[in-house]
């Protein structure tokens, strides 16, 4: 993996937490209509940690991003996809090397 920048690492993973902070605090409903508090406050505490992770590391764990957007798309519901977008940023934020 190549290297990123730290504004590149802090703004993806900002987005990605800005958009769980505002999915928690509107109540958001899995796919099944159930809340989501459980899984947003798991993705999270997960954000935080891999932001701090890949702050230090300046790259980012692949295998931990494919596993979260994968659990991520198995309860998100469609109209919130915007929260698999800020996933996303940290995918775009990622070297092109990056599998």
């Amino acid at each position: 993996m190549g290297q990123l920048t730290k504004p590149q690492l802090l703004l993806a993973f900002d987005l990605a937490l800005a958009r769980v902070e505002r999915l928690l605090a509107n109540d958001m409903k899995t796919v099944k209509g159930v809340s989501a508090r459980t899984q947003l406050e798991k993705l999270e505490k997960e954000l935080k940690h891999e932001r701090t992770l890949a702050l230090q590391r300046e790259t980012v764990d692949r295998v931990w991003l494919q596993r979260t957007v994968r659990w991520v798309v198995e309860w998100v519901p469609d109209k919130e996809l915007a929260l698999l977008a800020a996933l996303g940023a940290i995918v775009r934020a990622a070297p092109a090397d990056l599998p």
